[in-house]
């Protein structure tokens, strides 16, 4: 079964008209660690993966070509929870490094803390202390 080797089964994927700034964002403010970045000749982002903690998010170029481009042309933004240990901390690398913040960390009914942020293209990324068991 996928996953249950330490490897994430789930992937957020996205596409970003400036995939490198997506990438410096990322990496910068919320604080990912690039796994892989892979340019065309024409400097496009064809592929990405970024990791925090135990998930990752994959990311390329809009207008590269392929399949999944054209299925996603036109799409909305995408939101995206990821789970983090101290978000006040999270929070403040992402302030310091311009992040638009959309709600600052906020306990929650069920028990979380939580904020929120857009990134570069406007995607919605939720960073927080929810994370639901899954399996037994």
């Amino acid at each position: 079964m996928a996953g249950t080797d330490g490897r994430p089964s789930i992937y957020p994927t996205l596409l970003y008209a400036d995939a490198k700034a997506a990438v410096k964002q990322l990496t910068e403010a919320f604080g990912f660690t690039e796994l892989s970045v892979y340019e065309g000749e024409d400097g496009l982002v064809q592929h990405a993966e970024l990791v925090l903690g135990n998930g990752a998010v994959m990311l390329g170029s809009k207008g590269r070509g392929g399949r999944f481009d054209e299925a996603m042309r036109g799409a909305g933004p995408t939101g995206v929870y990821v789970v983090v240990d101290d978000v006040d901390a999270h929070h403040q690398r992402a302030v310091d490094h311009g992040a638009e913040i959309l709600m600052p960390p906020t306990d929650q009914d069920y028990g979380a803390r939580d904020y929120m942020a857009r990134d570069v293209e406007g995607n919605i990324w939720s960073f927080g202390t929810y994370a639901p068991q899954i399996g037994d």
